[in-house]
């Protein structure tokens, strides 16, 4: 009898899947809805998220988007609000790079808002803290 499963070399391998590079059409916000950019990941598709309303968020990645579309630090999301809890929200779209530049020029994203990759959302930014070292010549 021959398996019938979801299985196989190619499947892993993830040939013939549609491309991640593919034009998709851009999804705005509606009502219920806000963007977000990743803070920290939490593990168990949970992730900190800060909204672009001021309002820090624990987000849930919905399960279509489990295994099938990566998370990272700094990404710009798109988070439906729920009406129950302020406090949590659950993931229903991530933004490409590139999307998220679009948003931005469309206003639909703040001026003042950094589009960089997340870098440095640690906090333990390369900044002067008023140090300094001097170098005598020998």
């Amino acid at each position: 009898m021959k398996n019938k499963g979801k299985g196989g070399k190619n499947r892993r391998r993830g040939k013939n899947d549609k491309e991640e590079g593919a034009k998709r059409e851009l999804i705005f916000k509606e009502e219920g809805q806000e963007y977000a950019q990743v803070i920290k990941l939490l593990g168990n598709g949970r992730l900190d998220a800060s909204c672009f309303d001021g309002i820090s968020r624990l987000a849930q990645i919905r399960g279509s988007m489990r295994k099938k579309i990566w998370i990272n630090q700094g990404d710009i999301i798109l988070l439906s609000l729920r009406e129950f809890e302020d406090k949590k929200a659950d993931v229903i779209q991530k933004y490409s790079p590139d999307e998220a530049r679009l948003l931005k020029q469309y206003g639909e994203l703040p001026e003042n808002f950094n589009l960089e990759e997340g870098e440095n959302l640690d906090n333990e930014s390369e900044t002067d803290d008023g140090v300094e070292f001097e170098i005598d010549d020998i």
